[in-house]
């Protein structure tokens, strides 16, 4: 069940006593900068759209997640000085892959990290994740890989939460590469069958983005660089949502906008799948919502709270540096024309989601879209619709099924090796320093 808002303010209370070093002089009953009840100074000012109303339970509950980062992996984080960054890793590779008695000498940190992630609620259907999975092998194989650079440049829209990703200096076009294809391994190395399973490759993968996330909280907070009364909490759980959730937030705006107000036995899949990836990563009940409505308003919540704000010296040189990546790993002729026709691509697939087609405002944000962008989006979009629609087809015929997932699951194999190993780490010796501080 979810938390009471008491329960949850709770837990982000603890975190002053039980991570002392790292949350003891922060202030929890403070409202940081970026948190505002005024919807018309927020990201998103409608807090009923398509009917589907706000609650101030919703606007308190947002208010506490802005100030929670994830305790135990925040805890195990915090042995970096002890054991060095280096160590965690490859401590928490072990514990993943052969469990944590193999881990000789394992911190309790790590027990309780490892034993977080065992802990699969009640509320999570495995049968219906391992079917998500299945599922979502079309759209990784077909779609993700040209879609994957533009949803991410969505993430650096709002100065607030695109802060951690600045100050941990990935700026340059090599680090944002790494960052864009670091993801992209994430989302499909889940897909796998048998990847979210205890000892699966997702589940090693989920713990590695956990454990990079609190690496940054650890680095920025005690860097001195961080102005928690502007800020909050780097990384919050507010945050992590959005990036968790976002093809179900947009598969739940158009549900609602057909006048549907359930999800399909298929949709339905798709979105167990991605609450579990979610719960995963340290990500409670509360924000994890399990019909299209509940989906909307949570995320309206969190949208409509977080001040509006694009600044050019964190978001625009996030935007550009991931624009102009070279992703492909290598520049042979093929990669080369890959990377110019996804780049395109990505660009107009951004402006139709993410900008709601506001050429203006994407220019602004440093998102040139022209008449050439918008035919290869047309044109690649064409292809991937209908691959994805035949390999639908081919799912819903018995004897063809086994075949169309073998040949999913080798492309996605493929891609894997693509995207290359992901590292999920983070440099403290890279960080820079926020403006305030500066």
């Amino acid at each position: 069940m979810s938390l009471s808002i008491e329960q949850v303010r709770a837990r982000v209370a603890s975190q002053k006593t039980l991570l002392p070093a790292l949350y003891g002089n922060m202030d929890f009953d403070a409202t940081p900068e970026r948190f505002t009840e005024d919807a018309s100074k927020a990201v998103v000012r409608d807090r009923a759209p398509l009917g589907v109303s706000v609650s101030q339970d919703d606007l308190d509950r947002v208010r506490a997640y802005t100030m929670l980062g994830d305790i135990v992996a925040d805890a195990y984080a915090a042995l970096i000085p002890k054991y060095g960054f280096r160590r965690l890793i490859d401590m928490l590779t072990t514990a993943c892959e052969q469990g944590v008695e193999a881990v000789v000498e394992a911190p309790p940190e790590l027990l309780a990290f490892i034993a977080d992630m065992e802990a699969t609620p009640d509320w999570v259907d495995m049968d219906l994740v391992r079917e998500g999975a299945r599922l979502d092998l079309n759209a990784t194989a077909h779609l993700a890989p040209f879609a994957i650079r533009g949803a991410f440049v969505a993430t650096f829209l709002n100065k607030y939460s695109a802060l951690p990703m600045a100050l941990t200096g990935t700026l340059s076009n090599d680090t944002a590469a790494r960052r864009v294809n670091e993801t992209a391994t994430f989302f499909a190395t889940t897909v796998l069958p048998g990847a979210l399973e205890r000892h699966g490759a997702g589940f090693k993968a989920a713990a590695m983005v956990r454990l990079m996330h609190s690496m940054v909280r650890f680095n920025a907070i005690r860097s001195g660089r961080w102005d928690v009364s502007v800020y909050g909490v780097p990384i919050p759980q507010v945050d992590q949502m959005p990036a968790g959730l976002i093809p179900v937030f947009l598969m739940a705006f158009k549900i609602l906008r057909q006048g549907r107000r359930h999800f399909t036995a298929e949709e339905r899949a798709r979105v167990e799948l991605a609450r579990y990836r979610c719960f995963l990563l340290g990500l409670p009940q509360d924000l994890l919502a399990d019909t299209p409505e509940g989906v909307v308003r949570i995320m309206t919540a969190r949208n409509t709270t977080l001040r509006q704000g694009f600044d050019d010296e964190t978001c625009g040189a996030l935007v550009r540096a991931t624009l102009a990546a070279y992703l492909p790993p290598d520049r042979s002729p093929a990669n080369r024309l890959h990377d110019r026709i996804e780049r395109r691509f990505a660009k107009a697939f951004f402006l139709r989601h993410f900008m709601n087609g506001d050429q203006a405002a994407a220019a602004r944000m440093g998102v040139e879209v022209g008449a050439g962008d918008r035919l290869v989006f047309a044109a690649v979009a064409l292809g991937v619709i209908a691959r994805m629609m035949a390999f639908r087809a081919a799912d819903k015929a018995p004897g063809l099924r086994d075949v169309a997932n073998a040949v999913l699951v080798r492309r996605v194999r493929k891609l894997l090796a693509r995207y290359g190993h992901a590292e999920y780490v983070t440099d403290a010796a890279q960080y820079r320093p926020t403006r305030a501080a500066a």
